[in-house]
């Protein structure tokens, strides 16, 4: 169980830290549209992956909550850097300029449902990005965790009737 923590918490940490590192946020126009792109589709071959992993592991419950910490990082950090584009782009998106912290700070609260107010969007277009994520939240949520743990519990039941097939 200690492994399986430092591994989230090392993943949530480099994820996060090249967020803050690499010149993520300064796209604009079709480069940023192609950036929404190619997060989603890294978030989606993060989730095969670790699909794969459960399916092989020896404690399928724990690659599941790896796999849950690392996917939803990776969806939160590319909504921020989508967001910080955004604002880069034109600072009359939000209500006030986003920075990297600020970003990653509005994200979190649309995927937490807490939507403070302190940070809003003012353009259709930040808007349609806005209600996207909260798609995509309830999607993450409801359908990547039950297969996530689906997955985990069906690597899990062959092991379980085996034995008790052995204990007849």
């Amino acid at each position: 169980m200690v492994r399986s923590v430092v591994i989230v918490v090392a993943s949530c940490v480099l994820i996060v830290g090249a967020f803050y590192v690499l010149p993520i946020g300064r796209e604009s126009g079709a480069r940023a549209l192609l950036r929404a792109g190619a997060d989603i589709a890294l978030v989606g071959a993060v989730f095969v992956w670790q699909f794969r992993r459960i399916h092989l592991a020896e404690l399928p419950e724990l690659r599941a909550v790896e796999a849950l910490g690392i996917v939803i990082t990776i969806f939160l950090v590319g909504f921020s850097a989508i967001y910080l584009a955004m604002s880069h782009e034109a600072a009359r998106n939000f209500t006030q300029p986003l920075d990297h912290t600020k970003a990653l700070y509005f994200t979190i609260t649309i995927f937490s449902t807490v939507g403070f107010g302190d940070i809003t969007p003012r353009t259709d277009s930040a808007r349609l990005v806005v209600a996207a994520q909260m798609l995509l939240d309830l999607a993450i949520i409801g359908v990547v965790v039950r297969l996530l743990f689906n997955a985990a519990r069906s690597r899990i039941s062959p092991v379980a009737s085996q034995a008790g097939t052995e204990q007849r």
